[in-house]
């Protein structure tokens, strides 16, 4: 998938369905999340409550249907982190059935401490490999 160097397969389930026959809002924005368990995993270890000494907490997301998605259909999910800030990021991802594009989306993330309640600085080992994994360090686009 051009301009993401993670990607995630996946197959649609019955459970990812609505009444209308095709996949629901909801699926996708936890197909979103797959995506982006799988990419902090593929990142060096990370997690959505572990980004390097903190969490992470998703104040806002956008998703743009592009295409209906079935039952069975397999899917590639893209995942990528756009643009690093002291605190937060953005995080984008396309979905794909067989190379067309069926949806596309952004989350804005918090570097969150759940002990503490309130957002907090990105770890600078998270910021590391953010920045080599996706080539930002030439560009870094910083608060």
């Amino acid at each position: 998938m051009k301009d993401f160097r993670y990607t995630l397969p996946y197959k649609v389930r019955i459970a990812d369905i609505n009444y209308g026959g095709h996949v629901s809002n909801a699926a996708v924005l936890s197909f979103f999340q797959d995506g982006r368990i799988g990419y902090l995993a593929a990142l060096g270890g990370f997690s959505e409550m572990d980004i390097g000494g903190c969490g992470i907490i998703l104040p806002e997301a956008h998703a743009l249907y592009r295409a209906e998605m079935f039952l069975n259909d397999e899917l590639l999910i893209g995942v990528r982190i756009d643009s690093l800030k002291n605190s937060s990021f953005v995080m984008a991802y396309r979905m794909e059935r067989a190379g067309v594009v069926t949806a596309e989306g952004t989350t804005a993330l918090v570097a969150f401490d759940y002990q503490k309640r309130r957002p907090c600085r990105l770890p600078p080992v998270f910021r590391q490999a953010v920045e080599e994994f996706e080539g930002l360090k030439e560009n870094p686009t910083v608060e």
